[in-house]
């Protein structure tokens, strides 16, 4: 039997000293998908708690493979996060009014800077990176000794959680910087950057400021990718109100039609009886006949003649 496990150490030796090398070869290559990415990150956070306080963020540490990356995690109250938000966590500004799908009475904030890993795990032809990928992802904070848990659905109701950048590089002369939005369902959403490098989103992921870099600055910017799944919208904090407008819009036209409308039923109402009217002047101002009974018939009748009839024989000399 020692025999025998002798023999199996030996022969799994070489596969062992293989490890970190493979490890390291197989993030190089990015063989991993984002979400594999995310499933480790998140248990790296987790490790990071010891007797953990609410509110208070834990840099996690992470193998050397992942050197470049910086991961924290942050235990909170459902309740608390919903009433008060959070300040500031990181390069992050989470509002009042946020609310997690499905619901727990506890939950951990996972914080990603993926640093020079960010062109390799979410590459993006077409565009150059200013600032690293950072990502915001929500699970449940019941069992902090859980890893590969299912990421939680959080919204932002009232204001939009908000991405202060820090260290950004400039923009190219001529081109224009905007944020990207990747969701944990593999699409990306472009968006426009607000003052101070800031952006802003309704619900979690990862998030990046980026320029177009193969478009000349005297030309006009050329459609995105092919190979990325782009979705141009407005900025997430905006939508619900660009949603209110167009439905202003919408139930004003609808007023306005039936106003008019009302206006042009009221106007026709108004000449048919001023025509009624006419018509009843016109037929009061004539002198009406008399009628008389002749036979089973009514025939008018004149009470007299402006010329009494004239015999013809009295013209007969």
């Amino acid at each position: 039997m020692r025999v025998r496990s002798i023999f199996l150490a030996l022969f799994s030796l070489p596969f062992l000293l293989s490890l970190p090398f493979s490890s390291s070869q197989l993030f190089t290559d990015s063989a991993i998908s984002s979400s594999e990415l995310d499933a480790i990150l998140q248990d790296c956070a987790f490790k990071a708690f010891f007797n953990p306080k609410t509110g208070v963020p834990y840099d996690a540490k992470l193998p050397k493979n992942l050197s470049g990356i910086s991961v924290s995690a942050m235990r909170l109250k459902s309740g608390s996060l919903r009433k008060r938000g959070v300040q500031s966590y990181k390069e992050f500004h989470i509002p009042i009014g946020v609310i997690e799908q499905p619901y727990v009475e506890r939950l951990v904030f996972v914080y990603h800077n993926l640093g020079n890993w960010s062109k390799v795990f979410y590459p993006l032809p077409g565009y150059s990176y200013l600032a690293p990928v950072l990502g915001l992802l929500a699970y449940s904070g019941s069992n902090l000794s859980a890893s590969e848990l299912p990421e939680l659905d959080i919204r932002a109701s009232d204001k939009p959680i908000l991405i202060k950048f820090s260290n950004v590089k400039s923009a190219p002369s001529g081109s224009v910087a905007k944020c990207v939005y990747f969701d944990l369902h593999g699409s990306v959403q472009f968006d426009i950057l607000s003052h101070g490098n800031a952006c802003s989103t309704l619900q979690q992921g990862h998030f990046s400021i980026v320029v177009e870099s193969n478009v000349p600055s005297s030309l006009a910017p050329a459609p995105a990718p092919e190979s990325v799944a782009v979705v141009v919208k407005g900025n997430g904090g905006n939508n619900k109100y660009k949603v209110w407008i167009i439905v202003a819009y919408v139930v004003g036209g609808l007023l306005l039609v039936i106003v008019l409308s009302l206006i042009a039923a009221r106007v026709i109402r108004i000449r048919k009886d001023m025509e009624i009217q006419q018509l009843e002047w016109v037929d009061d101002s004539y002198e009406s006949l008399k009628t008389t009974s002749i036979g089973g018939t009514k025939a008018p009748l004149a009470m007299g003649t402006r010329t009494k009839p004239m015999l013809e024989n009295d013209y007969i000399p």
